[in-house]
């Protein structure tokens, strides 16, 4: 290029291809971001209930959620705000072990993430089973701190991470789509990070 001189420019960096579109690497950081409160929940009252088109009403307290079978997601994490948290490792339950112990209803379209604090997030039936989703404890082999939602979120790490719904308190299964706190706000009602589906219409 005629007019620069070598080197002004530096090297470019590939872009990971892990990156949907519009979203950048955080690296070291795990921002902090909610609507509420930061709520201070003991695992001696937190409990975690799947509730409505089920055969059975199912609750479980901190220990015997702890006493089902362990899953581990590892892989990556984003954000609406545009920030991604790559190669994360989370240590919890599958929701897919959770519903199975409630049995989903055939006529169970979708779920609502419900949390300790009232928040809630909507969500396809088909985005938490099929090993999707996950009530997670551990982050990165340590325990999930208050601010990032402990001692137990949701992780659906497919989708933008509001879904992911901090201080997670239960499922409740419906025969509808009934949009929670961000929707209602104007937020996309699936947000998937590959489509860039942020907001409502896109």
């Amino acid at each position: 290029m005629a007019g620069i001189t070598r080197g002004f420019v530096g090297r470019r960096r590939e872009r990971d291809d892990r990156l949907p579109p519009g979203q950048y690497d955080a690296r070291d950081q795990w921002p902090v971001l909610h609507a509420e409160a930061t709520p201070r929940i003991g695992t001696d009252r937190w409990t975690f209930t799947v509730e409505g088109l089920v055969e059975r009403e199912v609750t479980w307290n901190w220990d015997e959620i702890h006493a089902l079978p362990r899953s581990r997601y590892a892989g990556d994490i984003h954000c609406v705000t545009t920030w991604s948290k790559l190669g994360m490792t989370f240590d919890g339950v599958s929701v897919d072990t959770l519903l199975d112990a409630a049995g989903p209803l055939p006529s169970a379209t979708h779920v609502i993430g419900v949390s300790h604090t009232g928040y809630t997030t909507n969500l396809p039936i088909a985005d938490v089973t099929g090993g999707k989703a996950w009530v997670v404890w551990d982050a990165d082999g340590k325990p999930l701190t208050t601010e990032h939602g402990g001692p137990a979120r949701l992780l659906v790490p497919h989708l933008y991470f509001w879904k992911s719904a901090k201080w997670v308190s239960g499922l409740r299964l419906l025969d509808h789509d009934e949009q929670g706190f961000w929707e209602r706000n104007g937020y996309h009602d699936r947000g998937d990070p590959w489509a860039e589906q942020r907001f409502q219409g896109d």
